[in-house]
């Protein structure tokens, strides 16, 4: 009989086997189309795709997204999804893509919505769309937002005329030019800027004067044609050229009259361009972390939620994806009502999807690191996490617990150092809220001291006690997050938190209790929505939004970035997910856990590796082998020392160094 051309069964929903592929320019959608062929003969279900929307140019990794209502034309755009999708369909697979719904890339000219914020302030459609704080304490940031992407002090750059005043020929715009970078210069200063270009630039400063004029709901608008009619009559060269060089001639750089000029314009600007050194203690809106290339965004609201995921659910809906993996679910203001929003909003979309797409409902996978008590709410309507917990317990099942002790005395021994990893991560914890996250850390406070301010029973909770007392909560805080929402804290957060408030009780000032007690109200311990009147409710959200979103990259900053680089008993343990603390697992507690998962999140992703790891399965298995063979590891380390000791300089590596490099 001839071979049947009629192409494969689609993959039914949930996944069987997934392989994440890292897509960008050098292999882009057409490259992973190639491989289908081979990844299908193994058995894989389904492709889990790095994020494909568009990202900054040449992204390597695809999470700093600029747009998303678009799917990135370097790796092919959406003729070459589909012609992705159409080879993975031939071959009875599916495709799952992950999402960034908690950040964007700015701090460059590709980011629409970002220049649009810096151009208009809060007068921009998209002042909301990030978290930024435009009522911060600092009288020089209200109704401003800090701009970190200065290579050296502003005053450094300005007096070297790395600052310039520049003006696109094409849009008809001015902004300010720093490099490759550009910064807009605000519609509202149009008139007076072209003002100093005498009377050959008078009528266009009278024709913007007249656009700003008005109605504001037509303003953007008015002001659009308005730099289209300028930019036109700019390319006729003449006396309006002429003039427009006499007017870079008064900002020139060269001249003290010029930079001062130019600081004078720059001051009256929606933005405080600034040195990327200041943003760890000034900046006024929420980062990834404490990376000013990526700015939180607010997808707790409705329209940025719509706007944020529009193109992938309409992706969904026209059956070329099957599922979506959400990057960095702990960075949202509220996890739980996200991934319920989430896959309403995805129920919705299947209601659209073809005949032919695969069976089964949309695949929602969170990354989440779990700690060792805390589980993934049920709640929240996902099919699990991205595997974490799950690399964790296959990496600790492969240690011999009675190499736990003898590792740890080698390592103490020779460095000096503790053994135990809880010493090294509260040690981080007590530095990384005010050196890297200052200004969240200040942040959290100030929100919190507000709330004291509004009550005459707690308004002698001060400033100070209150920032000794949240810095002690978060160096005694064992997970992520909290989940605390107008309703309060649900009831493993209470619990979670009575531990964690006994635990600062002992180690804060005696004076100090009184404060923790009120913050521990304030935190959730008694629902916001009990908090009186509305601007109560109010100062209560978003003080508990403030900390949540505090505690979750003091988490990762403080473990994964600090701890795991200083704590080396085995490095095989020190891997983003995995729990340092639990050196082993034994095949009983293993299998344990295995039917836990599977009672709960049948449907999660097992992962033994992740985009994200320090070190790859290989790796970890061959570490782990020194858990049984720990006197032997004792003599080759003395043997490398003794025999690098003639080497080894004055300024280091010291010796936990030393030791984590052999």
């Amino acid at each position: 009989m001839p071979k049947s051309t009629r192409p494969a069964a689609p993959a039914p929903l949930p996944p069987r086997a997934t392989v994440r592929l890292q897509l960008h320019r050098d292999f882009p959608f057409a490259a992973a189309a190639a491989q289908v062929p081979y990844l299908a003969a193994l058995g894989i279900s389904h492709v889990y795709a790095s994020p494909i929307l568009k990202a900054r140019a040449g992204s390597m990794h695809g999470y700093d997204v600029v747009d998303p209502g678009c799917v990135n034309p370097e790796l092919g755009g959406e003729d070459g999804l589909r012609a992705l999708v159409a080879t993975l369909r031939a071959h009875g697979m599916g495709l799952v893509v992950d999402i960034v719904p908690n950040h964007m890339a700015v701090g460059s000219p590709e980011n629409p919505y970002w220049l649009d914020v810096l151009e208009w302030g809060r007068a921009s459609p998209y002042a909301e769309f990030f978290d930024i704080d435009w009522d911060a304490t600092d009288p020089a940031l209200r109704g401003r937002l800090l701009a970190p992407f200065l290579g050296a002090p502003y005053g450094e750059a300005l007096d070297r005329g790395e600052l310039r005043l520049h003006f696109d020929a094409v849009s008809g715009r001015f902004s300010c030019a720093y490099f490759d970078n550009r910064f807009p210069i605000a519609p509202t200063r149009y008139p007076a800027l072209l003002r100093l270009g005498g009377e050959a630039l008078a009528a266009a400063a009278r024709d913007f004067r007249a656009a700003l004029a008005g109605r504001a709901g037509g303003r953007r608008e008015r002001f659009d044609a308005a730099c289209r009619r300028f930019a036109q009559e700019a390319a006729g060269g003449g006396p309006l050229a002429e003039a427009l060089a006499g007017l870079y001639a008064r900002f020139a750089p060269d001249s003290a009259e010029g930079r001062q000029r130019l600081h004078y314009l720059l001051e009256r600007q929606p933005y405080r361009l600034a040195f990327w050194r200041t943003a760890a203690d000034e900046i006024n809106w929420r980062r990834f972390f404490d990376v000013s290339e990526l700015a939180g965004v607010r997808v707790e609201l409705p329209a940025v939620f719509e706007r944020v995921h529009a193109t992938t659910l309409r992706l969904y809906a026209e059956g070329l994806i099957d599922g979506v993996r959400v990057d960095h679910v702990d960075g949202l203001a509220d996890p739980r009502a996200y991934c319920r929003r989430l896959r309403r909003a995805l129920a919705q979309a299947a209601k659209q999807r073809p005949a032919d797409a695969p069976a089964g409902r949309a695949w929602l996978v969170v990354e989440k690191i779990l700690a060792a008590t805390e589980h993934l709410p049920a709640d929240w309507q996902t099919d699990g996490t991205t595997g974490y917990s799950f690399m964790n317990s296959v990496g600790a099942l492969l240690h011999d617990p009675a190499g736990e002790a003898p590792l740890a005395r080698l390592w103490s021994e020779v460095t000096g150092r503790s053994a135990q990893f809880e010493d090294e991560e509260r040690a981080a914890r007590r530095r990384i809220p005010k050196e890297l996250l200052g200004a969240d850390f200040n942040a959290c406070a100030h929100a919190l001291h507000t709330i004291a301010r509004s009550d005459p029973r707690t308004r002698d909770c001060t400033l100070l006690a209150i920032r000794r007392v949240l810095a002690e909560l978060l160096v005694q805080f064992p997970v992520y997050r909290t989940y605390a929402d107008a309703r309060g804290r649900n009831a493993g957060d209470a619990a979670l938190m009575q531990g964690v408030i006994a635990a600062t009780a002992a180690q804060c000032r005696p004076a100090d209790r009184w404060v923790l007690e009120h913050v521990d109200r304030w935190l959730g311990g008694e629902p916001p929505e009990a908090a009186p009147g509305i601007t109560g409710r109010r100062l209560r959200l978003r003080a508990i939004g403030r900390f949540q979103q505090l505690s979750a990259p003091t988490a990762a900053k403080s473990v994964e970035d600090t701890a795991f680089y200083r704590h080396g008993k085995l490095l095989s343990r020190n891997e983003v997910g995995a729990n340092p603390t639990q050196f082993a697992l034994s095949p009983a507690e293993f299998h344990a856990e295995a039917r836990a998962r599977r009672r709960h999140f049948p449907d999660a992703l097992l992962a033994t590796a992740t985009h994200d790891h320090k070190r790859g399965e290989d790796l970890r298995a061959r570490l782990a082998v020194l858990s049984e063979l720990p006197e032997a590891w004792r003599q080759q380390l003395e043997r490398w020392r003794l025999q690098n000791a003639p080497l080894r300089p004055a300024a280091g590596p010291d010796a936990a160094d030393e030791c984590m490099l052999y």
